[in-house]
């Protein structure tokens, strides 16, 4: 099986002014953003919620958390599912210096991803007719026929 090229995110990490709806989105209600992202990648809406109430819970119990796992995992399986370059050592920097900014990365490329056009190919039929064929209509009782010989031949009936 031939392995498809990689390819590169629609946006840069750091490209808010390209989308600046989805940047004030996840400014002004980040959990809702992440949710969004989750839901329309066909994870569960909640599964954001881990980063935000997982490093309390954690914390609370005394075990420190420094990488979000659902900005982690997330942003490893739309790289994993799209082909896009990239490297889990990059994805853990990111998730865990600038985790709001990678939530809108990924709503940036789910957005791009959802616009692209499909292609479908079409092939041509051969024609076909839409009228039925002739049928020939003979009568019940049809008229006795009579025949012409041809010359030199003489036809005789007992």
């Amino acid at each position: 099986m031939a392995e498809r090229p990689l390819t590169d995110w629609a946006s840069g990490v750091w490209d808010c002014f390209e989308d600046a709806s989805t940047c004030c989105y996840g400014f002004w209600c980040g959990p809702c953003l992440a949710c969004t992202v989750s839901g329309r990648f066909g994870e569960n809406n909640c599964l954001p919620l881990c980063d935000f109430c997982g490093p309390a819970v954690l914390g609370y119990c005394g075990i420190p958390l420094c990488v979000p796992p659902a900005v982690l995992s997330m942003r490893a399986a739309m790289r994993n599912r799209y082909d896009i370059k990239g490297s889990l050592c990059k994805d853990i920097a990111i998730s865990c210096f600038c985790s709001w900014c990678a939530w809108c990365q990924m709503h940036r490329e789910l957005k791009e991803r959802k616009k692209t056009p499909v292609v479908i190919n079409m092939q041509s039929q051969g024609f076909v007719s839409s009228q039925p064929a002739p049928v020939m209509m003979m009568p019940v009782n049809p008229a006795p026929g009579y025949f012409t010989n041809p010359p030199g031949v003489i036809v005789t009936s007992r």
